[in-house]
């Protein structure tokens, strides 16, 4: 009896926790909504409530058609599309490699991939801005592309090869055996065992090009190219705000991050536990 009140007791601490840090994710995401149903110019509010007084779309209409924000979108999801394709593409044969093979140089490239994640992307702004201009790539989605590609590549490598360890070689070599090439077993044994490390590796690439502000800024100048974190900067005044706007424009670049979730989230279970049981 002392034992199922135990359990009971650590199953309500649970759920509790669980409601407390749920509450404190999806706080900040109501206050945007709640700020995007104000008067354009009203930040600060007394009220409580989820539904602001005088609440209205209006700013929804403004960013949506009166904005520049469909444009911002499209660039958006060309870099992060092309950002996403490179990264997996890329992560997938290199993380292959390293799991599967062994050459001269092999310990040392994962370990300086493991140092790279070590420094912060804005200590690398001043030489990247120096090497883009070089080769003269910047004001362009190429600079901006290769920028997010060389950032995200090192962890997703990881990614990759850590779950590449946890799939049994000798399902590799039964295929071999039934004649498949060494590009048949990869394309069709290995990499669709690995889908929960793909969609995580999608996923942080998409990320990096969605969201990133500070690379961005530094390589792109013309309002033409700007993607969607450098065209909400840009409602920002110095004298004033568009704050129901900014608010309704932040709240509609989640939505494509929320639907990924959704899609992805049966191959992320899998994924954030990759390389912790080794096959």
């Amino acid at each position: 009896m002392t034992n199922k009140k135990g359990r009971i007791v650590r199953l309500g601490l649970t759920y509790l926790i669980l409601i407390v840090a749920s509450v404190i994710a999806i706080f900040p995401i109501l206050q945007v909504f709640n700020i995007s149903l104000r008067p354009a110019d009203q930040f600060a509010s007394t009220s409580l409530g989820l539904i602001p007084e005088g609440a209205s779309f209006k700013a929804y209409y403004t960013i949506l058609f009166e904005k520049d924000f469909l444009r911002w979108l499209i660039n958006s999801l060309i870099v992060s599309l092309t950002t996403t394709l490179i990264g997996v593409t890329l992560a997938s044969t290199a993380g292959y490699a390293f799991s599967r093979f062994r050459f001269p140089g092999r310990k040392a490239g994962m370990q300086m991939f493991l140092v790279s994640q070590m420094f912060p992307a804005t200590m690398l702004l001043l030489p990247m801005f120096i090497m883009m201009r070089k080769l003269g790539l910047i004001d362009s989605f190429i600079g901006v592309i290769i920028a997010y590609v060389v950032t995200a590549l090192p962890f997703c490598v990881w990614t990759m090869k850590g779950y590449y360890d946890t799939i049994p070689p000798d399902l590799e070599e039964a295929a071999r055996i039934d004649g498949c090439g060494d590009i048949g077993v990869f394309t069709k044994v290995t990499l669709p065992l690995a889908s929960p490390a793909l969609a995580i590796t999608g996923l942080f690439s998409f990320m990096t090009g969605w969201s990133e502000f500070m690379v961005a800024r530094v390589i792109i100048s013309s309002k033409d190219l700007f993607t969607l974190p450098l065209g909400l900067e840009n409602l920002t005044g110095t004298f004033s705000t568009e704050w129901a706007n900014y608010a309704a424009g932040s709240f509609l670049v989640c939505v494509p991050v929320v639907v990924l979730f959704v899609v992805l989230s049966k191959f992320l279970v899998g994924g954030l536990t990759l390389g912790g049981v080794k096959g």
